[in-house]
């Protein structure tokens, strides 16, 4: 299928007659868990449009969570994905060999940041990887304790869920939880209250002077785990120099460094990973989301040195399935082809159109992050720097009615995530739909 550039179009106030349908039958059967920011009943896609059932066409800024990395419908990931059906499923890479298996393996241990030798375990999501990435930190230090950041989102699996702390919601009533694990504030330059000081210098003292003294020893600390750049808990870029005093500090303590970057990786940040843009190696990383252009795929990336767990101590059924691999490799073919080059072109591109916005609307209250991972954060006003929830509601109502997908984040951020492949005319002319809607939401 092709599509003329007449899109976005709004042929019917979604959701239309048959959105209706599907969202009855949805709402009458499905888990009542599931959130449905807005009733987006989507058919199919190619780009960065996706268009819905009843014939309505969007300009996607959140690509299912970061996840359609290559775009809907990327002719040489469907290829890849179509030729691999046509072989077989799943072998169960656990317990045998097959090529792409190993060739993405390879090809994540080469690509992974730093210098040192890597090795790969395949899991099916971020939150499998991150389980995966506990085990593995306490296997090779033999200690206990984990630390993680306040605002963080690891998953929604029990290990991944006691490191997470984005929204009381995501944890009430499920615990206990897993033992052994301690949060610090996350190095938010525009929101961390640190009385002047560096947020990054005031974090990294917090760990030294009041976690290690008070609460944990740090002998007693297996990992660390942080996104380097805050996904769900808003998008958020730490100030420099923190991850490399992270580093350090994780350094001389004998601390496992874990990063993160289900959400920052594979080309989001206009690097392959957000390690890159600060010129950190973690000892182990997680990734998921984007890796497989959509098709279910996650990865522990750790340094060979860590990596030594014992045969048959940990697996997957379905890791590293035969389809997976073969996404994933189109679309690392794909990020290092040009779409890394193009998330900074058009990532630069957004920041400045974003930046010009908050000259005319106060509520824009900061503007941030590298490459197609920006987060747009709404206040009352810039003195209190007051989170404005309900007006980003408003704003993703609005822009939605107007053929924009937007998703917010944290308390009142618009995460802006579009798939790769996002060109000039996806850029202008869904700044102009996000400006349109947001003087609408503003005048409630």
């Amino acid at each position: 299928m092709t599509f003329e550039r007449d899109y976005p179009r709004i042929v019917v106030p979604p959701p239309g007659p048959r959105g209706k349908q599907i969202i009855e039958t949805d709402a009458a059967y499905s888990s009542t868990s599931y959130i449905k920011v807005y009733p987006l009943v989507m058919s199919h896609g190619r780009g960065a449009m996706i268009e819905d059932v009843d014939g309505n066409r969007f300009i996607d800024f959140m690509a299912g969570i970061a996840v359609a990395s290559t775009g809907y419908g990327h002719p040489k990931v469907v290829e890849a994905v179509k030729n691999a059906s046509e072989r077989f499923f799943s072998m169960c890479g656990t317990d045998f060999f097959y090529r792409p298996m190993s060739a993405l393996v390879e090809r994540l241990a080469q690509i992974a940041p730093g210098p040192s030798k890597k090795r790969v375990f395949l899991s099916n999501s971020g939150t499998e990887a991150i389980e995966g990435a506990i085990k593995l930190a306490r296997h090779s230090t033999r200690r206990t304790d984990l630390i993680s950041f306040y605002g963080s989102f690891h998953g929604r699996t029990y290990g991944a869920m006691s490191l997470g702390a984005s929204k009381v919601k995501q944890r009430a009533h499920f615990g206990p939880f897993l033992p052994g694990v301690h949060h610090v504030p996350y190095p938010d330059p525009y929101r961390l209250k640190t009385g002047g000081q560096d947020a990054g210098e005031f974090v990294l003292e917090h760990i030294e002077k009041q976690l290690f003294k008070r609460v944990v020893a740090p002998d007693d600390v297996a990992a660390i785990f942080i996104e380097p750049m805050l996904g769900e808990g808003g998008y958020v870029v730490p100030p420099p120099g923190f991850l490399q005093g992270l580093r350090d500090l994780c350094d001389r303590h004998g601390i496992l460094l874990v990063f993160d970057e289900v959400q920052s990786g594979v080309g989001r940040t206009g690097e392959m990973w957000a390690a890159d843009v600060f010129g950190v190696e973690p000892d182990i990383l997680c990734s998921a989301k984007g890796l497989g252009s959509g098709v279910p795929i996650g990865a522990i990336i750790a340094k060979e040195e860590v990596m030594t767990w014992p045969s048959g101590s940990h697996g997957s059924t379905f890791g590293g399935s035969l389809i997976g691999c073969a996404a994933a490799l189109a679309t690392l073919d794909l990020v290092e082809g040009g779409l890394m080059e193009n998330a900074r072109v058009m990532g630069a591109r957004l920041k400045a159109g974003f930046e010009k916005m908050a000259e005319r609307f106060e509520c824009i209250g900061d503007v941030r992050g590298h490459g197609l991972f920006l987060g747009v954060d709404f206040v009352k006003d810039r003195v209190s720097k007051a989170p404005d929830k309900d007006l980003i509601e408003r704003l993703e109502r609005a822009a939605f009615a107007r053929g924009l997908l937007l998703l917010s984040c944290g308390e009142s951020v618009i995460r802006v995530a579009p798939p790769l492949v996002l060109d000039e005319y996806d850029v202008d002319t869904g700044l102009a739909i996000f400006e349109e809607a947001l003087a609408e939401a503003v005048a409630g």
